[in-house]
């Protein structure tokens, strides 16, 4: 049985990040289930479409032939349908593909991307959102200085975004804003342990 159902946000991004992206799955549709639609119906209908649930020799033996591997993700209303390079029926039916090469993909708050490393290869990028990135930041100098240091380090401690390594980036981003404008008040520093810096991988479908 195809699982496509992530149970949490965490599971999904990392499902999307390091199962599917970083194997080549590069273009993308996102989409919204209607309220008045069943979720697993949803599923059901587009994993028979795209003929998704088969089996990985069978996706080995297309790929060797030039066709393109599809998969789907989905947490609560919120899907994905990705694909990689080759022929498929996906790109002619979805007139909405997005190449994560060129155009992120947003969801839940998060912003994931790949990018081409000195090593020639095309890995996955994972990072806050650029509008909630902002929105972080404008708190915060809002709050830098009439805060105590111990709310400001609760407050980034309980970011709920996991630390892929260019969220930690952010997150050290934030903690320098805070203590910048606290620092020219005299007042003492948020402590840099309020960052967490590693993530454990999650079960996704469970």
């Amino acid at each position: 049985m195809y699982r496509c159902e992530a149970t949490t946000v965490e599971g999904f991004v990392q499902q999307l990040a390091v199962a599917y992206v970083l194997h080549g799955y590069r273009y993308c549709v996102r989409g919204i289930i209607p309220a008045h639609k069943d979720p697993r119906a949803v599923d059901d209908k587009i994993i028979e479409r795209y003929g998704i649930d088969i089996p990985k020799w069978t996706r080995s033996r297309r790929k060797r032939n030039g066709a393109a591997s599809v998969q789907y993700l989905r947490h609560g209303r919120t899907f994905l349908i990705l694909a990689t390079e080759g022929e498929h029926t996906f790109f002619e039916k979805e007139t909405r593909v997005q190449d994560l090469r060129e155009i992120p993909v947003v969801c839940f708050g998060y912003q994931i991307s790949c990018y081409q490393g000195s090593d020639g290869l095309w890995h996955p990028s994972v990072r806050i959102g650029t509008k909630n990135f902002f929105n972080l930041r404008r708190w915060l100098r809002k709050n830098a200085v009439r805060r105590s240091g111990e709310d400001l380090s609760g407050f980034l401690r309980r970011l709920p975004y996991a630390p892929f390594a260019p969220v930690r980036g952010q997150y050290i981003s934030l903690l320098r804003h805070v203590n910048r404008f606290r620092k020219r008040a005299g007042l003492p520093l948020v402590c840099a342990s309020c960052v967490r810096r590693r993530r454990k991988p999650v079960r996704v479908f469970e």
